[in-house]
């Protein structure tokens, strides 16, 4: 059990470093050698002091039994006949500070330079994991963690590593300092040792109090991030309905627990700034005085061992500063390392065979998924052939967008086999598959941008693209709405197309997928938010697609699957009933009754 609690320890005690060095990996030494290397240097320098005292008071030469353990470097210098005269020790002293000085700017240039492409590795990590996680786990998470764990929180992680190397760094000057302060004077460095360790005591709980607060404050951020992508979504029907007053003030409830942990953020680093130096002064002064008046030394060693030592002490308390400050980011680090587990555990499996276009069929083995132990779809089986129209018909809940998800790749089959041109999905790389499909869903998808970018994704405007562009506008009846634009395909289009009506962004959605070069084409209740006019002018351009597209329907609708080759009856996850509008409507009395009721 003992050993148990020491490796527990130590596997906290390593976390952070080891969190930083799967991205930073040997950088991370290195960043150490320079902060070893400088605080070298700069301990060389401060011991020049000694001689220089030495020369001030007796200019015939230096004592170097007054030096302690330090005058190995001077008889190094005497070995190569060096006289530690005034010029020797000012010249050593000049070149230990611009040499140090050098290795601070080479040193903080590496940081930046390893920091910046952390930052990069991260985002470009979190953005591929995202790309690929599995659809069912993206649908159940956080859209405000996301968001807030994307953008906000990568920029508190890189303020984080930026604490942590700067404590890293001060951590090396102290065992340097202190290393060079017991070779000059063993007896004064162990007083002051003794007073630094004291000050740890009042660290110690702020340090618990920050971290509480840090991890306080990123769950705070994530709900908030959360309830503003609801605001902004949601605005419209917020606003009409009156629930923007009570949403604003959920809001602004957030804001205010936001608040309330940065100021406690803030007045614990304030209160550490504030009592570093005078801890410093009083631990030095008490220090002098045991030394001078009880024990008794040279002053020479004394005032050089003083300058080691308030180094050593302002980078100690420096440690605490930055190490109160990283811990303050720290919440950040353990909601990325979490959020990046998570997504981690739950990404797609992609197999090795891809197709570059679809050929020949999709077919369907005994297809059964299931939510929460329920059947969604049970034991279904069918085929589809290329270039054939299937449209899916039953009441909400009975399988038909979860059946457009399987054949889209979205969410695979618990049991069962599923085939693309007689490949197993479990063997194809089912990107392939989707780059082949377009898929125009009943909520238009509008992106923040201009026409042209919506419906080419970013395209460069060749004449090619552009062509293309104009072709389709045709298609999705938007020539004439775009010809009466000030700024034609270049139009701004607001949040989510707040802009526009809801035939004109279904519209703008088809177009985006006529655009593409696919094969497939999804209609999951595409005419649903068009008016009657438009949703003629809709179909005919669909009823163009026949025999050029697989195309596989949901629908309300009658107008928009009476032309299909076959449409599927769903009933509680099963096809109860298969065939062309004709035979079903005078065979089927389910099918009769749904026209006849409208729930087409």
């Amino acid at each position: 059990m003992k050993s148990k609690s020491i490796k527990n320890f130590f596997d906290s005690l390593l976390l952070y470093p080891r969190y930083f060095y799967s991205y930073l990996g040997i950088g991370l030494f290195i960043i150490m050698g320079f902060g070893l290397l400088i605080g070298v240097f700069d301990g060389l320098g401060l011991a020049m002091f000694l001689p220089l005292l030495q020369i001030a008071e007796n200019p015939e030469g230096v004592n170097p039994d007054s030096l302690g353990e330090m005058k190995i470097i001077f008889e190094v210098l005497n070995s190569y006949g060096i006289e530690l005269n005034l010029i020797v020790v000012l010249s050593f002293l000049c070149f230990f500070f611009i040499f140090k000085g050098v290795l601070v700017y080479i040193g903080n240039y590496y940081r930046v330079t390893i920091q910046q492409a952390f930052i990069r590795k991260i985002r470009l990590n979190m953005l591929h994991s995202l790309a690929n996680i599995h659809f069912k786990t993206f649908v159940n998470s956080d859209a405000g963690r996301i968001q807030n764990t994307m953008g906000g929180e990568v920029s508190r992680l890189s303020m984080s590593l930026t604490y942590y190397l700067a404590a890293l760094q001060s951590v090396l000057l102290v065992i340097v300092y202190i290393t060079f302060a017991l070779l000059i004077n063993a007896k004064f460095a162990i007083i002051v040792i003794i007073g630094a360790l004291i000050t740890n005591i009042l660290f110690k709980y702020i340090y618990i109090v920050t971290k509480r607060e840090s991890s306080s404050l990123t769950r705070e951020s994530n709900l908030y991030q959360g309830l503003l992508i609801q605001f902004v979504s949601n605005f419209k029907y917020l606003r009409a309905t009156g629930n923007v007053i009570t949403l604003e003030q959920k809001l602004g409830g957030q804001i205010d627990n936001i608040e309330k942990n940065n100021r406690k953020l803030g007045l614990l680093s304030s209160f550490i700034t504030a009592v570093r130096e005078p801890i410093v002064i009083l631990i030095v002064v008490i220090a002098v005085f045991v030394q001078t008046h009880l024990i008794g030394s040279d002053i020479g060693s004394i005032l050089v061992s003083l300058l080691f030592f308030y180094r050593a002490l302002s980078s100690l308390l420096a440690v605490k500063t930055q190490w109160n400050y990283f811990l303050t980011m720290s919440g950040s680090m353990e909601n990325m390392r979490d959020f990046q587990n998570s997504i981690g555990k739950n990404q797609e499996n992609y197999g090795q065979v891809s197709i570059e276009t679809f050929e020949n069929a999709l077919e369907l083995s005994q297809a059964t998924v299931t939510y929460s132990d329920s059947a969604v779809l049970n034991n279904i089986s069918f085929k589809i052939i290329k270039n054939e129209s299937v449209a899916l018909v039953g009441k909400s809940g009975s399988g038909k967008t979860t059946l457009l998800n399987v054949l889209s790749g979205l969410i695979p089959i618990e049991k069962g086999k599923y085939y693309i041109d007689n490949y197993d999905s479990i063997d194809l790389d089912m990107r392939s598959l989707q780059r082949r499909i377009g898929y125009i869903t009943q909520e238009p998808v509008i992106f923040t941008g201009s026409i042209y970018e919506n419906i080419s994704f970013w395209s460069d405007k060749s004449t090619q693209n552009l062509k293309r562009f104009n072709k389709v506008l045709e298609q999705a009846s938007l020539t004439e709405f775009i010809n009466d634009l000030e700024q034609k395909e270049d139009t701004l289009l607001g949040n989510n197309g707040i802009n526009l009506s809801g035939g004109q962004r279904q519209r703008i959605s088809i177009a985006r997928e006529l655009y593409k070069e696919v094969d497939i084409l999804f209609m999951d209740e595409a005419t649903s938010a068009l008016d009657s006019e438009t949703e003629r002018a809709i179909q005919q351009s669909i009823e163009a697609l026949k025999g050029r597209y697989t195309l596989i329907m949901v629908a309300h609708r009658l107008s928009t699957i009476k032309s299909a080759d076959r449409i599927f009856v769903l009933r509680s996850g099963n096809i109860v009933e298969t065939g062309d509008y004709d035979s079903l409507i005078s065979e089927s009395i389910t099918f009769k009754r749904m026209v006849e009721l409208q729930e087409l």
